[in-house]
C-alpha cells in the first residue's frame, strides 16, 4: 500500500463497498429482494420501500463511490441503465429556458435526448469534443455535458480546462466516463460536478446486465438526481446490483488486459495499408495522445478505424473468430461492429469500433490480422 495515495486500484476494486465482517456471514451479502420492508412507527430508517432504497444498492453505491472519489466524501446513485443515469442528470438540473451544451460526436442516443430537451423548452447547443470546441458555445449555459474519450470517434477534451471555464460562467459540468471507467480517469478529481457512466460496459464487464450510475460530491446535486430516480422509477434490480458489485472485484484485472489488448491491436492495425482513420488515445501517434497521457491513467479498451467501404468492413467482421459482431463494449469477450449500420453516427460506411476483451493478446491480434487478410478484395484465404 502506498502510504500517501492509499490502496492501489486493484486492492480498492476488490474491497470496495464491502460491509464490516460479521461472523458466519458472507463477505458480500446476497441480493435483497424486497418491494417493502417492516416499518413500525414513523418511517425514519434507511429502508422503507423498494423504489426508494435497497441494501444491495447501498453496497454497490458505496463501492462505486470509493472508485470514483477515493478518500473523499461522495454520493453515488445507481440506475437501471446508463441512459437512465444520463437522463437523471439532465432532467433533474435543467428547466425551461435553460441552455445545455452537448457534444455533437457523442453517444448515439444523445440526439434523442436533445429532442426531448428541446420539447421541454431547453436550448441545446452542440460542438465537437476535439480541441475543447464546446468552449465556443458555453456562455450562459446551465450545464456542460462532456464525453471523453468520445464514442465512437475517441476524441479527447481537456476536462479540467472545460470545468474551470464552465464554473467561471456558473455552469455545472457532467462527464460521461463510460469508456474510461474510474480506473482510466476520475472526472470528480478534475473538478466535474457529476461523473456519469453506463455500467453495462467496462465497469461490470461481462455483457450480462444493464446498469448506470451518477456520482457527485455535492449532496444537494445528488439529492436532485436521487429524487429523479424515485419519480421515474428507473431503479436497478437487486440481482443486477449484486452482480455488478461482484464484478468490481476483477475490474482492475479486466481493464489492464483490455487496455493492453487495445494498444496491441492499434499497433498492428497501424501497419495495415487498407486501414485509415485509426484512433486509440494510448497510441503515441494518435492526435489525442499528448492530452490523454496528462489526463488519463489508462486509455480504455476501444479502438476505432476505417476500412475502404461497407462491403470490406463486413467481410472483416464475418472473418473474425474471437471477436463477436455485437454492439456495446467493455466486456471480457471482444466485440466489434460497423457503426454505420445504426445510421446515427456521422462516420464512414467502413467505420469499425472494436472493443478489446480479455483474450490472450497474441491470439486476438492474430485473429484481427487474419480477418484483415481474408477481407482483402480477391482474397483466397477465407476459411
Amino acid at each position: 500500500m502506498n502510504s500517501t495515495e492509499g490502496p492501489g486500484d486493484g486492492t480498492r476494486a476488490v474491497r470496495a463497498g464491502l460491509p464490516e465482517p460479521v461472523k458466519y456471514e458472507p463477505t458480500l451479502p446476497g441480493p435483497v429482494f424486497a418491494a417493502h420492508f417492516h416499518l413500525p412507527g414513523e418511517p425514519t430508517g434507511p429502508y422503507t420501500y423498494g423504489r426508494d432504497s435497497n441494501p444491495t444498492w447501498t453496497h454497490l453505491e458505496r463501492a462505486i463511490g470509493e472508485l470514483e472519489s477515493p478518500g473523499r466524501p461522495v454520493e453515488t446513485v445507481t440506475f437501471a441503465s446508463g441512459m437512465a443515469a444520463i437522463s437523471a442528470v439532465l432532467f433533474s438540473q435543467l428547466r425551461t429556458g435553460d441552455a445545455v451544451v452537448l457534444p455533437n460526436d457523442g453517444y448515439q442516443a444523445l440526439p434523442l435526448v436533445r429532442e426531448q430537451l428541446e420539447a421541454y423548452g431547453i436550448e441545446v447547443r452542440t460542438a465537437p469534443t476535439r480541441d475543447d470546441a464546446q468552449l465556443s458555445v458555453l456562455e450562459g449555459a446551465r450545464l456542460l455535458w462532456i464525453e471523453t474519450p468520445s464514442n465512437p470517434g475517441l476524441d479527447v477534451c481537456d476536462i479540467q480546462r472545460l470545468v474551470e471555464a464552465a464554473h467561471q460562467t456558473g455552469a455545472l459540468v457532467a462527464v460521461d466516463n463510460t469508456l474510461a471507467t474510474p480506473l482510466g480517469q476520475r472526472p470528480l478529481e478534475l473538478g466535474a460536478d457529476f461523473a456519469v457512466a453506463s455500467d453495462t460496459k467496462g465497469l461490470t464487464g461481462h455483457g450480462d446486465l444493464l446498469l448506470g450510475h451518477v456520482s457527485c460530491r455535492d449532496s444537494v446535486l445528488a439529492e436532485g438526481v436521487r429524487r429523479w430516480r424515485k419519480v421515474v422509477g428507473a431503479i436497478p434490480g437487486p440481482m443486477e446490483a449484486w452482480l455488478a458489485h461482484r464484478s468490481l472485484a476483477t475490474l482492475q484485472l479486466r481493464i489492464e488486459r483490455s487496455c493492453a489488448n487495445a494498444l496491441a491491436l492499434a499497433q498492428a492495425l497501424d501497419d495495415r495499408g487498407e486501414v485509415s482513420g485509426l484512433r486509440y488515445p494510448g497510441l503515441p501517434t494518435d492526435p489525442s495522445y499528448p492530452l490523454a497521457t496528462r489526463q488519463m491513467k489508462r486509455f480504455g479498451g476501444i479502438v476505432s478505424f476505417v476500412l475502404p467501404d461497407r462491403a470490406h468492413a463486413e467481410r472483416f467482421l464475418d472473418a473474425l473468430r474471437l471477436v463477436d459482431d455485437a454492439t456495446s463494449f467493455g466486456g471480457v469477450r471482444s466485440t466489434a461492429e460497423r457503426r454505420g449500420r445504426w445510421g446515427g453516427d456521422a462516420v464512414p460506411e467502413g467505420f469499425i469500433r472494436l472493443s478489446a476483451g480479455a483474450e490472450d493478446t497474441e491470439d486476438l491480434v492474430a485473429d484481427a490480422l487474419r480477418a484483415l487478410d481474408e477481407a482483402l478484395p480477391g482474397s483466397t484465404t477465407a476459411s
